[in-house]
This record gives structure tokens, sequence and C-alpha cells, in this order.
């Protein structure tokens, strides 16, 4: 069954604007042609797009589905489109990397700088994700490359060893704990927390070592981003537990103390990941041969 780009966007414009007739407009169609895609449309998927109103149309669960998957579609389009312009530009290819905010805040800028450096017609998008979202990203095709903390979840990726980081606390100054130079996690249980988002690796991490202890997080703010978390422990509305990176920077602008935390837990692996695939293409191929060469791999325990 063949899908055209026509009838797809025809869809999604009449889901916008809760009208055939406004659709039709909005793509320089007929109205009785609109309608006939439509109709024809549904004949060929065997289910009901729109429910027809008195004022227009209400798209059923079935169009809200396809909906989702024609903005994806033409999100892809355009990535291609952009991709395949930059050729005429002297960009010899597009390397698409999904990170969590561990790795871009700690190892991963520093390394993506040498690689373009070396490889200055190359370009590079960068997208933060969690963990999770990483590799699912890599497996379905969305990015290129990966880089995240274990638990690997998908058996479609291939993973190398790529750094190292260390989690670390932060509490204000003049916190009960600002007088210490480390902690472990249960000092920290009868304090609140602040964290970032669910899902984000760190914050799992301490989830399952709460529960672990038979006690639960008192995590009363959840934030996207290290700088909002270090703001809101400077403000005195909890303590952090954060990549020891950002949170020593953070601890020289702040008015917040940086402390050890003293957990086997806190020493985290980064890894790299990419599809599991016979051959990688050339630039991905770079690029995990420039952050985890081989001499690095024969050298691990």
């Amino acid at each position: 069954m063949r899908l055209d780009l026509t009838t797809l966007n025809l869809v999604l414009a009449i889901e916008q604007t809760r009208s055939i007739t406004r659709g039709a407009e909005r793509e320089h169609l007929a109205l009785a042609a609109a309608s006939k895609r439509i109709s024809d449309l549904e004949s060929r998927l065997g289910v009901q797009l729109f429910e027809r109103r008195a004022r227009g149309v209400e798209p059923t669960e079935a169009c809200r589905a396809l909906v989702r998957h024609i903005r994806t579609l033409n999100a892809s389009l355009h990535a291609l489109e952009s991709e395949v312009v930059e050729f005429a530009r002297g960009i010899k290819g597009h390397l698409r990397i999904a990170a969590n905010a561990g790795a871009i805040a700690e190892c991963l800028p520093a390394d993506m700088a040498g690689f373009l450096q070396a490889h200055p017609q190359i370009r590079i998008s960068l997208e933060d994700m969690t963990s999770a979202e990483t590799q699912a990203a890599v497996a379905e095709g969305r990015a290129d490359v990966g880089v995240f903390t274990p638990p690997i979840l998908d058996n479609r990726l291939e993973t190398r060893s790529y750094s190292q980081g260390r989690l670390a606390v932060l509490v204000p100054d003049g916190h009960a704990l600002a007088g210490r130079k480390s902690v472990s996690f249960d000092d920290l249980l009868d304090y609140d927390l602040v964290g970032l988002h669910a899902g984000a690796s760190a914050q799992e991490l301490m989830r399952e070592q709460a529960l672990a202890r038979g006690r639960t997080l008192n995590a009363r703010l959840a934030v996207r981003g290290f700088d909002a978390i270090a703001q809101l422990v400077e403000a005195g509305l909890g303590v952090a537990v954060l990549p020891q990176g950002p949170a020593q920077r953070f601890s020289q602008v702040f008015a917040v103390k940086l402390l050890r935390l003293e957990e086997p837990w806190a020493q985290r692996d980064y890894v790299l990941g990419v599809a599991r695939v016979e051959r990688l293409p050339t630039v991905v191929q770079r690029f995990v041969d420039a952050l985890c060469p081989a001499d690095k791999e024969e050298k691990k325990p």
C-alpha cells in the first residue's frame, strides 16, 4: 500500500484545522478532491479517520496515531533535505549523537571538539536524552551514536567502554552536612533532594538504592539542567547528587559545598553505543574510533 505525501499532509492539515474545507485550502486542493483523498485513504486503511460533526470534523484515535507518524515522517524528510543540501556546501557527513546529561556535562564536549577539529567537514548534532531514551534513539535509527550509562536495555546495540565519571553531592552553605568532606547515601535520605526529571539515570539509581534500604527519596523538586539544580540547592531547597564535573564548577560559582559521595555506585561508567550492523557508515566509524580507540579496548581488564 502506497501513501502519498499530499494525502498525508492533507490529513495533518485537517486534524489541525478540524475542517476538511480549511485543510483543503491549506494544501491548495479543491474540496471535492480533498474529500475523495480522505475517503480513499480510509478505505485503504480500513479505519475511519474523522468523525463528521455539524461544525467540522473530529479526529478518531486511528487518525491521531496516523498523525504522530506523519509528523515523524515530515521531520525525517526535513532532516534528509537539510543533510543532502549540506553536501553542496562542502559538508561531507552528518553525525547525529544522543547522550545523557552526565556525559554532556563531563566528558563529551572536549572529545566532540577534538573530532570536529580533525574532521571540519563533518557536521554534528547533539541531543540531550536520558540513558534509556538514548538507547532507543540509536536502536531505532534516530541517532547514529549514543553515549549513556548502563544498564544496557536494548540488545540491538553494540557498545564500547568510553569514559568514567563520579557522582558527588551539593549542599547549601551552612547546611548540617556542609562541614563534612564526604557523606554516605544514608546521610542524605533524611533531607529533601533536588534532582533531575524522572528517567534520568542518576535519579533512577538513587531511587533503586533508597528502595533497597527500605526508604523512599524525598524528591521534592525535579528540574531539567544541572545549573537549575545548583541554584535550588543554593536557595536552601534541598541537597543534590549530580556528576562531579559540573558539581565542582558550581561549587565555585554558587553558595554551595561540594561533598564526596562514599558509595560504590557513585563511580559511573559511560558507554558508547551504535546500531548492531555488519558495517557502520564511515562517519560513524571514525567517531567511534576517535572516542574508543582499539588500543584503549585492548587495555581494558
